[in-house]
């Protein structure tokens, strides 16, 4: 086990060894980046200690990544319980079943994914030769950047935390994670699961509030992964750029849904309601509006609403329908309807039984708007819950131009039977992600890199990806040792050797 236990036994063998071939102690001026600027942040003697620890243990073997992944695994199965009371006890109420599939079940696959390929991903990969450099090979080596900051997000504050984690681990790296303040429950028993598996000096997890998360993100990290919305995003990469530190942005935007014009309504309701029921709709990739053929969107409200009642027959009491997380939250929420009903939007909002919502229960019934607009809040902003705005299109061009004109979304969901017309619509449009005829799953498919683009992202993980993004590519060229081209290179340049230069560039131009 990857536990403290033996990550301290392993820490002492490589101190003792890096001692014994050292002529001089290792010194750790300059291990934190731009100290000047960060020495009154009271987070950097953390980050200090772990890049001490990273440079005394050294480059890991695949063993002892496959012990950290097998070791985060195990500690997520022992507080799995923990976890699924801690996100009730933060969002009011949410599924439990919902919290075991995105929380637990899907960080714990991943590990079993990531454990059974990181060998094959760590190998050196050989690259094509060059003439330039003949007869020398040349390989791109991965290798482990350092100390990985991780700030997660409160709409799924465990997995947003152990997904980028895994890869974190994969790469070799330490981490300092920094969960939402959001979810103060939730961030607890991530930080006492963590402290009882792992040495402060490999993981450790900082709590806190606002400025603690200002704080974290100013550390000079080896890299920083933020997952939450675009304009907190902007910040954290700027006080990044002050320190050089590389960044991965997960952060979101208005995720569009085509139907094409001969898919089944009823069909893509069904698949569309994924997306948007799960966590009421409180998902970065949730879809955020439909755009349905001119004429069909009575058909798809019906076919919506018909969908929602069969799952939610009841919404105040119903223990299938997660809160909205908190009170600015749903006040928000309930202000982007009331702004479309007063600028003249149809609103349905399916409430069977027409339930008075007690007050203090966050709840709101799934809500369908249509007649909608571009000065409507609601088509201006990331809406993270149960509403969705129904557009017609005049043409699929019209539908594309329509997503083409505004920022970049995270995700893109298109439903269409003619894998042809599927392809040109994916081909032509640009998101973070998509998906053809389903919604949200590409984020389930551990092979996929997830990230976004512009407005909603910076940078992917997810599998083999995530490994990427959380190591330092480095080429390395083998020269033979009994000849080399760059003997040639050197003065004095015979008188000819510029004629013949130049002919050789027109030749390769």
């Amino acid at each position: 086990m990857f536990g403290v236990a033996s990550w301290q036994s392993r820490h002492n063998r490589f101190r003792r060894d890096t001692t014994m071939s050292s002529p001089q102690p290792i010194s750790i001026s300059g291990l934190a980046r731009q100290q000047d600027a960060s020495a009154a942040n009271p987070l950097l003697p953390l980050l200090q200690a772990q890049q001490k620890a990273f440079l005394e243990r050294g480059i890991t073997d695949v063993k002892q990544r496959i012990e950290a992944l097998e070791t985060l695994g195990k500690a997520i199965g022992e507080y799995s319980d923990e976890l699924v009371k801690a996100v009730m006890a933060d969002f009011g109420h949410r599924s439990p079943h919902e919290t075991v599939l995105t929380e637990v079940l899907a960080n714990l696959g991943e590990i079993r994914l990531t454990k059974g390929h990181i060998k094959k991903w760590m190998k050196p990969h050989k690259v094509p030769a060059s003439i330039q450099s003949l007869p020398a090979t040349g390989y791109a080596v991965y290798q482990p950047k350092g100390v990985v900051g991780v700030m997660g997000a409160w709409n799924y504050p465990a997995f947003l935390i152990f997904s980028p984690l895994i890869g974190v681990l994969a790469a070799g790296n330490h981490a300092m994670i920094k969960p939402p303040d959001v979810t103060p429950r939730t961030s607890e028993v991530i930080a006492e699961l963590i402290a009882k598996h792992f040495d402060p000096s490999f993981i450790t997890v900082v709590t806190g509030d606002v400025q603690k998360a200002i704080e974290f993100s100013e550390l000079p990290f080896d890299h920083l992964i933020y997952t939450g919305n675009t304009e907190v995003g902007r910040k954290i990469m700027m006080a990044a750029a002050k320190n050089l530190t590389p960044v991965t942005l997960e952060m979101g935007g208005k995720s569009p849904t085509i139907i094409g014009e001969d898919y089944p309504i009823e069909k893509a309701v069904q698949r569309i309601l994924l997306g948007k029921t799960i966590n009421s709709g409180q998902t970065c990739i949730a879809p955020d509006y439909v755009m349905v053929p001119k004429g069909k969107e009575q058909e798809f409200v019906d076919a919506y609403s018909r969908a929602i009642t069969r799952r939610y027959p009841t919404v105040a009491d119903n223990q299938d329908i997660t809160w909205i997380v908190n009170e600015r939250h749903f006040k928000r929420i309930s202000a982007l309807i009331d702004d479309a009903r007063e600028k003249g939007a149809n609103v349905v909002q399916i409430n069977p039984r027409n339930e008075a919502i007690p007050e203090g229960k966050r709840v709101i019934p799934h809500t369908v708007v249509t007649n909608v607009n571009d000065d409507m809040a609601v088509m201006q902003e990331e809406i993270f819950g149960p509403v969705l705005p129904v557009i017609g299109y005049e043409s699929l061009q019209h539908a594309m131009r329509y997503i083409q004109e505004r920022p970049r979304p995270l995700a893109l969901y298109y439903f269409d039977a003619n894998r042809k017309r599927a392809d040109h619509v994916i081909g032509q449009t640009i998101s973070g992600g998509a998906c053809v005829n389903d919604t949200m799953l590409h984020i389930a498919h551990p092979n996929l890199p997830f990230g976004g683009i512009g407005p909603s992202g910076l940078g992917a993980y997810h599998g083999f990806d995530g490994f990427v993004e959380f190591s330092h590519k480095k080429g390395v060229l083998y020269q033979r040792s009994w000849f080399s081209p760059g003997m040639f290179v050197k003065g004095p340049y015979p008188k000819r050797a510029y004629g013949l230069l130049q002919r050789v560039s027109k030749w390769l131009a």
